[in-house]
């Protein structure tokens, strides 16, 4: 990822969810002249969190860009700052394909444990990881990078026995075909 100026950090910040915190923090990063070049943000059960790679003109000391976001009107942030590195063209498995993991069942502990552990040793990336327990229910949703170079056909048996014996529910499909067949379907506009 290239950044619009040439100095570049990772800012996280967690805080107690309420209204305004990204406007807070896009404040602080806006006064000091930067650019939001990538987020991603979600809230779990109350919990706020954001991770941003802002870029500026000039160099600033990680510890001051924390200190401005943590001292914007809104309180409690915990925020983290470090410098960006961009990270290599390509991930450390070769090429890959992104992919898409629903696994869904009776909750128990240690059930993310179990499929993240099976996908770390086959050398797979969680890009973005869901999951919640609903009632006695527990699911979860990942996006996943998987090496070419895997047996697709092999991987699904691996992650349904995996399923099986958890009692659960497993599928992986191309992100593709899983945005296509999950997308909303909309109603044509009508012509005035």
């Amino acid at each position: 990822m290239t950044t619009l100026f040439p100095h570049a950090y990772v800012l996280n910040v967690v805080a107690d969810d309420q209204p305004g915190i990204v406007a807070a923090v896009t404040r602080a990063v806006g006064q000091r002249g930067g650019n939001i070049d990538a987020c991603s943000q979600t809230v779990v059960c109350g919990y706020f969190t954001l991770i941003m790679v802002v870029s500026f003109p000039e160099t600033i000391a990680p510890d001051m860009l924390a200190e401005a976001v943590r001292g914007q009107p809104q309180s409690g942030f915990q925020v983290v700052v470090r410098p960006f590195g961009p990270a290599a063209e390509e991930p450390p498995g070769g090429t890959v394909e992104r992919f898409v993991l629903t696994a869904f069942g009776r909750d128990k502990p240690g059930i993310v444990l179990r499929f993240t552990q099976f996908l770390a040793r086959k050398g797979i990336n969680i890009l973005d990881l869901y999951a919640q327990r609903q009632g006695d229910d527990f699911i979860q949703i990942g996006q996943l990078e998987i090496p070419v170079a895997l047996d697709l056909a092999s991987l699904q048996a691996e992650l349904e026995l995996i399923a099986q014996q958890e009692g659960f529910t497993a599928k992986l499909q191309h992100e593709n075909i899983f945005v296509a067949t999950n997308q909303l379907r909309l109603p044509h506009p009508v012509e005035r």
